[in-house]
């Protein structure tokens, strides 16, 4: 992260073009560690379904990506995926603006063309628009991810969508919640001509097991994770913008019910299953870090002689106690009961921002 800002400082101003190039490998150093606490600490496993062709171009086109949101660690999903795909430094989403204030991950989101977002449109089309704007002239293949349904499904949340949709003849949603429409079609309708595709992409986890959380990633707790993305054309996608709102509406029609099919039958679509293997990069750069990491810190223990007082001491236990909390924020800020609860948009014009269309 402190590389990130040295780079932004002194490059960005010289070349936007060539610190996104340098600031795509520093980002991937961080989030491979991130990526280890995935594949090898956890030992959590995605199961990838797509068409062969779709899976081989991945990594090598601008890409738009849309998918449902179950859990806390969605995001670290499609960072493995983009990981696998060769475009871990460059892939981005549109987040809510607190999440650039955590610690190290969201600085250096903050670093790489995230999008962040005040949730109220008022404020949002303009923020939008220009950070559209800024991704045109992306040097390399992006990815930028979108959670449409606006918050993580919660069975809370799924009563108040569904009452929402029976009030207002709509569809009755089961496994998702309704998408807000106005940030897909504000990103289709600024991106489209530089960005060829959109990816749906829809996760799952089997029914006999526990939701990966970002707590039981931390714990060591194995899961399955499934994946199923299909491509899209951007071209396929009406011109208008209540025709690319009515696009996402069926597309998250279509998810509920395979999702409800997978839940009732246990079948995962008809996609192939494939192999995306667990790349030993994460294990070496992190193996890397823990040993250089280890060498200054006795060093600096030997040349401070900082253990040696009481003073000392209490530093290195304040220092501890505030790592502790920088990671105990991060695991608060992503559970999924923290965030807005459904009471709170009951009535009036709130409710109606929760689950607008």
């Amino acid at each position: 992260m402190f590389l990130q800002a040295f780079f932004y400082v002194l490059i960005r101003p010289l070349s936007k073009k060539t610190y996104r190039k340098i600031n795509k490998v520093v980002a991937e150093l961080l989030l491979l560690e991130l990526i280890w606490l995935f594949d090898w600490w956890a030992g959590i496993k995605v199961e990838l379904y797509m068409d062969s062709q779709t899976f081989e171009m991945m990594g090598k086109e601008h890409a738009l990506l849309i998918c449902n949101h179950r859990s806390d660690i969605d995001w670290l999903v499609g960072w493995v995926i983009a990981q696998r795909a060769g475009c871990l430094g460059s892939a981005l989403a549109i987040m809510k603006k607190e999440a650039k204030f955590l610690p190290v991950v969201g600085w250096s989101m903050w670093f790489s063309d995230y999008v962040f977002l005040d949730r109220c449109w008022a404020k949002d089309e303009n923020t939008l628009k220009s950070g559209f704007e800024r991704l045109s002239d992306f040097p390399m293949p992006f990815w930028l991810a979108l959670f449409v349904e606006g918050t993580r499904f919660t069975q809370a949340k799924l009563q108040a969508a569904q009452e929402y949709a029976a009030s207002r003849g709509l569809p009755l949603p089961r496994n998702v919640l309704l998408p807000r429409t106005k940030g897909f079609v504000s990103a289709v309708t600024q991106m489209r001509s530089y960005v060829p595709a959109i990816y749906d992409c829809t996760v799952a986890v089997p029914s006999n097991q526990k939701p990966p959380t970002l707590l039981r990633l931390l714990r060591g707790q194995p899961a399955i994770v499934k994946l199923q993305i299909k491509r899209h054309s951007m071209q396929e996608l009406p011109e208008t913008p209540d025709g690319i709102a009515q696009w996402c509406k069926d597309l998250f029609v279509t998810k509920d019910a395979f999702l409800e099919t997978y839940h009732g039958k246990d079948l995962f679509g008809t996609e192939q299953r494939q192999d995306i293997g667990r790349p030993i990069k994460s294990l070496l750069v992190v193996s890397f870090w823990s040993c250089l990491l280890v060498y200054g810190v006795v060093e600096f223990f030997l040349w401070s002689a900082l253990l040696t007082s009481w003073e000392g001491v209490m530093i290195v236990v304040v220092a501890l106690v505030l790592v502790t909390l920088a990671m105990q924020i991060l695991i608060q800020s992503s559970e999924s009961e923290r965030s807005t609860p459904v009471e709170d948009f009951q009535q009036g014009s709130e409710r109606e921002r929760l689950l607008q269309k």
